[in-house]
């Protein structure tokens, strides 16, 4: 990307897994970027990313209409990557959203980029995929030029999926498998972080737009915990869990191994993946990275004899 000095990219949620990543790009490309969040000490960590006064911080709600325009003011881009996956969705997926997009236009900002999620829709039977519509709309009205960005599944070195089923299969002999049908399309975090860099960066070209942004390849549950376990050279049995087991256990939001909302179960009723002929990571010329090229980077963590046993086994076989 061509430096920009000049402009400066508020980040709501800068200090969230796809944050960093986010605010890495940012940097690189010369802006000066200020992360807004409600504990601004939890960014700290992006700090030796940044050159001398290119990074700020800034105490920040996005539920709360003052803390939010302080956070914008001055801004050239913002950019909002706040979402619950539990609570109350409608505060932050719908007011806090419209707060941003309001804030940004009365600030003058010339792009504003607002995550959302593959799925969105006010129509949902899902809370969560109804709140992620409603918030759809009320950036729409408040700021038309946005960029929408609908992610599928996200996976990296931080994120709660993989490297849960990685330690989940480091203990267990069996994993469960919910929803083993359900189709996703997993996208490495550093990819979606540079296409929502470029969507800040450069608002002639993507406002006003909608992106579905997956991988290269769609994958079953079931697909997704196998090639977690391959990364991982771990061999327990993948056991598929029945629907009405399942949808049991969401009523009293437990699963083996991690939690499991009613409305996360709803959620998985419905494929994750981009809708056919829908814009993606190939429109901010990305070619997008497979899960199994990338995930041995931190999941080699988990593999029997740590991660680098698998190396030593190969230069074994070579010699």
């Amino acid at each position: 990307m061509i430096e920009r000095p000049e402009q400066l990219v508020a980040v709501f949620g800068g200090d969230g897994f796809i944050g960093r990543y986010l605010c890495e790009m940012l940097l690189q490309a010369g802006v000066r970027v200020r992360i807004a969040c409600r504990n601004p000490r939890r960014a700290h960590f992006i700090q030796p990313m940044s050159e001398v006064g290119q990074l700020g911080y800034l105490r920040a709600d996005i539920t709360d209409p003052e803390s939010v325009a302080r956070a914008v003011d001055g801004c050239s881009a913002a950019v909002n990557l706040v979402g619950v996956l539990k609570g109350n969705f409608q505060a932050v997926h719908v007011t806090g959203a419209r707060n941003v997009a309001e804030a940004a236009r009365d600030a003058g900002a010339a792009a504003l980029v607002h995550i959302s999620a593959i799925g969105a829709d006010p129509q949902s039977e899902s809370a969560y995929g109804r709140s992620k519509g409603d918030g759809e709309l009320a950036v729409r009205a408040a700021f038309p030029r946005a960029t929408i960005i609908r992610p599928s599944l996200v996976f990296g070195p931080e994120d709660q999926l993989t490297n849960r089923l990685a330690g989940l299969a480091r203990l267990l002999p069996f994993l469960p498998v919910i929803a083993p049908r359900t189709r996703f399309q997993p996208v490495y975090v550093r990819d979606l972080a540079e296409a929502i860099a470029r969507a800040a960066l450069e608002p002639g070209q993507y406002g006003g737009k909608t992106y579905e942004i997956g991988g290269p390849r769609a994958m079953t549950m079931r697909e997704l915990h196998g090639a977690v376990l391959e990364a991982t050279g771990r061999t327990p049995e993948l056991v598929d869990m029945p629907d009405f087991a399942a949808s049991l256990l969401s009523r009293f939001g437990w699963l083996p191994g991690a939690p499991l909302t009613r409305d996360q179960w709803l959620m998985l009723q419905r494929d994750n993946v981009p809708a056919k002929g829908a814009p993606g990571l190939e429109a901010f010329g990305i070619k997008p990275a497979p899960l199994g090229a990338v995930a041995p980077e931190w999941l080699g963590r988990f593999h029997k004899g740590g991660r680098f046993a698998g190396r030593r086994v190969n230069l074994t076989a070579a010699n």
